[in-house]
């Protein structure tokens, strides 16, 4: 991890809630990574981003800009919860910097400190080739292949994968 990046916890007032909504919507607006409606507001995103039982962390750049988040919440309830999952955004200007793998580690780690024995992702879009290559980085496999899971803006259906790593 670089150290021109911090990370730290999600601050829940407005003005930095506007800031990780403003990636969150960068993000979405491809329509090739996320699986939200594009016209998700700000009340939506935070049904989203903010589910009972999880974690946010920022990553903070040189300057204080807010540069990507992810979150972390238990895969399922009751019996499924020792697994984690996880959904991450990196801002475009941040890209290429650090950010994701910043966020990909310290969210393995937080999962692990907070009981999780596993993480697993339920819809990682094959065609986002960066992704997938950082995440195989961090250890995770591809475990499952949905095929024309997602529709992808240009694309179409495309498959999706399911990824797992033990913590």
């Amino acid at each position: 991890m670089t150290s021109a990046i911090e990370l730290r916890p999600l601050r829940l007032d407005e003005a930095e809630l506007q800031q990780v909504f403003a990636i969150f919507q960068e993000v979405l607006s491809g329509g090739d990574v996320f699986p939200y409606p594009e016209d998700t507001s700000l009340e939506g995103f935070k049904k989203i981003w903010l589910v009972e039982n999880s974690f946010s962390y920022v990553a903070v750049l040189l300057g204080g800009e807010i540069g990507g988040a992810y979150y972390v919440k238990p895969q399922w309830p009751g019996r499924g919860s020792h697994v984690a999952t996880a959904t991450y955004m990196v801002a475009e200007r941040a890209r290429g910097a650090g950010v994701g793998l910043a966020l990909g580690e310290h969210s393995l780690a937080a999962a692990k400190e907070r009981g999780y024995s596993a993480m697993q992702f339920n819809l990682v879009i094959s065609t986002n080739k960066p992704a997938v290559a950082l995440w195989q980085k961090i250890g995770m496999r591809i475990i499952g292949t949905v095929p024309g899971g997602f529709q992808h803006r240009s694309l179409g259906l495309v498959d999706t994968y399911l990824m797992h790593r033990f913590l």
